[in-house]
């Protein structure tokens, strides 16, 4: 089946916002990533002066600030990377379920990308970073399946609460069965453990390589899947209505979401809430149209993450907290607050 071009005549969802103050409110959140990411470079072990920042961007490592932002640079992009895959993954999944609870995490869809590396490592001895890439992805994609399956059991189809419950037994089934294969490996435990918070700790331009494609076409897929996201959020049956091929414009969209999650999971661990906490704020500014809310999200994905690791150095000198531990201290408040703003009854 071919994707139908979406139709010009598709109705948006009526927004009472402006393309120009979006636009403002875009250009607002990559000048915040720009100065969290020079803040990633500065601050640290050893907070390193903006004059050094400058003159190891350009190349020389001649003092020992100047090394420490070398060292820095790869982890402040992949967090960048990565925050904005968590961010856009999240908006996608909130889309095409319709699910104001939708997320990598609480669709166990991270969780499901770590057992299928764990089962990788510690039963088939998986070394190679493409091996783990791609286990990650598969891992991903056939938990997103399986909780997309079990929430569609029963009367009333995959609804809100269904998918919610549904993702979080399988995500804790999941967390149980990491543990029980590891407990008994001494050898792998440490780093399989370390991994499992979730952080970017350790990056280098190496390893970023390998998963960047993914990225790229995770970010693609997504992107270009705006419009027929907008179409979804009329319903099925009237996006089928004005030409939307639902099915497939459902799965290209989960596609890219998956690779981004996947990808994402494989590098840096599975990080929850972001994909959570972003999509809603975004709301607020963006509206509900997905060609804003898209870039939106992934801006301010990679904004929270960049965030929250330099949170996680400052709090814990001269170690480190891992940004999984940092998100999931921001992300549960807002779950409760969502649960509760959404009102159980109504899901």
């Amino acid at each position: 089946m071919n994707v139908s071009a979406p139709s010009s005549n598709v109705p948006l969802p009526r927004q009472g916002r402006s393309n120009r103050g979006r636009a403002l409110w875009l250009s607002s959140l990559v000048a915040l990533a720009g100065v969290l990411m020079l803040l990633s470079l500065a601050i640290g072990t050893r907070s390193v002066p903006f004059a050094e920042i400058l003159s190891a961007l350009g190349g020389r490592v001649d003092t020992i600030g100047e090394a420490a932002v070398a060292t820095r640079i790869p982890r402040t992009v992949l967090a960048a990377l990565a925050g904005a895959a968590l961010g856009l993954s999240g908006a996608i999944m909130q889309g095409i379920t319709r699910n104001p609870l939708a997320d990598p995490g609480i669709l166990g869809v991270n969780m499901g990308a770590a057992l299928a590396v764990v089962v990788g490592v510690a039963w088939f001895g998986m070394a190679s970073s493409h091996a783990y890439i791609w286990t990650a992805v598969c891992g991903a994609g056939v938990t997103a399946i399986f909780v997309y399956a079990v929430g569609s059991l029963g009367r009333g189809r995959a609804t809100p609460l269904k998918l919610a419950l549904s993702g979080a037994a399988t995500s804790v089934a999941f967390s149980s069965l990491v543990i029980a294969i590891v407990l008994p490996r001494n050898d792998i435990a440490g780093g399989i453990r370390s991994w499992q918070i979730g952080g970017v700790g350790g990056a280098t331009f190496d390893r970023i390589g390998h998963v960047l494609p993914f990225l790229l076409a995770g970010f693609a897929l997504s992107l270009l899947s705006a419009r027929k996201l907008n179409s979804l959020a009329l319903g099925d049956e009237l996006a089928a209505g004005l030409g939307e091929r639902v099915m497939l414009a459902r799965a290209t969209a989960a596609l890219g979401a998956v690779l981004l999650c996947g990808a994402t999971t494989a590098v840096c661990g599975p990080i929850g809430f972001v994909g959570l906490v972003v999509p809603h704020l975004c709301r607020l500014v963006a509206g509900v149209d997905h060609r804003w809310l898209l870039p939106f999200s992934a801006l301010a994905g990679a904004s929270l993450l960049l965030a929250s690791d330099v949170v996680g150095r400052i709090a814990a000198r001269p170690s480190e907290l891992d940004v999984g531990i940092v998100t999931a201290l921001v992300g549960a408040p807002f779950f409760i607050w969502i649960v509760r703003r959404q009102r159980v009854r109504e899901l």
